[in-house]
């Protein structure tokens, strides 16, 4: 069983930072791409930041600048610093990993945690 552990939310004054973590519960290098997605009530879940194995990373545009995507596979686990906060970047955050298989790729979401940011 794989689980993604979400951690680090909270409520923050526009301009402030958080630190979120995923802690994944096996090793993190097995999974190809880890990522942050965020989701609002009425809305999709939207992708944030995403970062491979090898480092490469990905960012909405909305976030570039601001947020920061990295990972430490020997703590198996994934961070996403996030700088000049905005209201508009509130929302439910979740930790995505995908993990190679002979069948193709399994997709893991953790349960989320909440990010409010007042203006």
């Amino acid at each position: 069983q794989v689980q993604l552990v979400e951690s680090g939310g909270g409520l923050v004054q526009a301009g402030g930072s958080l630190r979120l973590s995923c802690a994944a519960s096996r090793s993190s290098f097995s999974f190809n791409v880890m990522g942050w997605y965020r989701q609002v009530p009425g809305k999709q879940r939207e992708l944030v930041a995403t970062i491979t194995n090898g480092g490469s990373t990905v960012y909405a545009d909305s976030v570039k600048g601001r947020f920061t995507i990295s990972r430490d596979n020997a703590k198996n686990t994934v961070y996403l610093q996030m700088n000049s906060l905005k209201p508009d970047d509130t929302g439910v955050y979740y930790c995505n990993g995908n993990l190679p298989s002979i069948s193709g790729s399994l997709v893991y979401w953790g349960q989320g945690t909440q990010v409010t940011v007042s203006s």
